[in-house]
């Protein structure tokens, strides 16, 4: 619940405004686990609490530990779903790819959320409950909304969670230390820009409309040049970051044609991109490209005025990468274990 909620909540239950604002200091930043442990609030005003709210952190109930030091979590949903999320450490950063939905109803050829089909909306809790109940959760630096699920059409909790990690009553995060990505949902994306302060990412994937149709069938309906359009109408040339994600497919999408439209497309706007390397998925007919490729594709961007990176693939081997979350086989696992 965000801080005005929790006033109303305590106003309603009799009890003065700013208990609302001693329950937010106990959930957001005291990390209390039980109603019984706000120990500034009567007992009789803590009964009443537990009369008509919860708690409810949820422990992961499976964990999986890559080689290079990433793991990758299984949450549960207040639904009876399963969410995966990844835990990136890297030096003195450490990186949180949150989950927005079970599965994804975009159906972007490349990723193994959206063969799963699109199961549900994640509450501001479940998507909350990804960072609270992190066991690393004190080492985090940055979150960016990644994990399974297009972030846009969950928007109204997405930004109900950013709400919470970023005021001063939650976890008073800069906002610039969250990413939001998109594969381009205008209208709700246009919103969330209006309303949150965050980093916003975007999964272009190709500047060609009738692949990317091919790719992302999202391209049908939310056009990336109108999106771009739409983009160049705010300030991304200072703190806030614009930038936009690109898996790179050998032969496909990295060819001299794709870098010069690349570069019309986004001319003029400030931005970067990230590389991708692509990791194959049963049944899909698309490649990886060579590092010398990527490489090549970097500098051609970079010398024409788009600042590029090749972004380090990690989790590979536990299927924590870019494009292979799905929990299709666990909801599976555990329906059979209810038999």
């Amino acid at each position: 619940m965000t801080l005005a909620e929790l006033k109303n909540l305590a106003i309603e239950l009799g009890m003065p405004a700013f208990t609302g604002s001693q329950i937010a200091k106990w959930l957001y930043s005291q990390h209390v686990e039980t109603i019984d442990g706000m120990t500034n609030i009567s007992k009789s005003n803590r009964e009443k609490l537990k009369n008509v709210a919860s708690i409810n952190l949820m422990p992961y109930e499976d964990a999986q530990y890559s080689v290079d030091g990433t793991i990758k979590y299984l949450f549960p949903t207040e639904s009876g779903k399963c969410v995966e999320t990844v835990y990136i450490p890297d030096g003195d950063r450490a990186t949180l790819c949150v989950s927005s939905q079970v599965g994804c109803r975009m159906g972007c050829l490349f990723c193994q959320t959206g063969k799963q089909g699109f199961e549900g909306n994640l509450t501001a809790a479940d998507i909350l409950n990804q960072v609270f109940s992190l066991p690393e959760r004190d080492k985090l630096t940055n979150i960016v909304f990644m994990g399974q699920g297009e972030p846009m059409d969950n928007l109204d909790n997405v930004l109900r969670a950013t709400e919470i990690l970023t005021a001063p009553y939650g976890l008073a995060w800069s906002p610039r230390r969250i990413t939001v990505s998109s594969v381009g949902v205008k209208d709700k994306l246009k919103r969330f820009i209006e309303e949150s302060e965050c980093h916003v990412a975007i999964s272009l994937h190709s500047p060609l409309s009738q692949q990317r149709k091919f790719l992302m069938p999202a391209e049908n309906a939310m056009a990336i040049a109108d999106v771009v359009d739409m983009l160049r109408n705010y300030d991304f040339a200072h703190q806030r970051r614009l930038s936009f994600e690109y898996i790179v497919f050998g032969g496909e999408n990295d060819t001299i044609d794709h870098a010069k439209a690349l570069v019309k497309l986004l001319s003029g706007l400030s931005c970067r991109i990230n590389l991708i390397r692509f990791h194959q998925i049963p049944q899909v007919p698309l490649h990886g490209a060579s590092d010398d490729k990527m490489e090549w594709f970097r500098d051609y961007l970079t010398s024409h005025g788009i600042f590029t990176t090749i972004r380090a693939s990690r989790g590979q081997d536990i299927y924590a990468a870019c494009g292979l979350l799905s929990t299709a086989k666990k909801r599976e696992e555990r329906q059979d274990g209810m038999l």
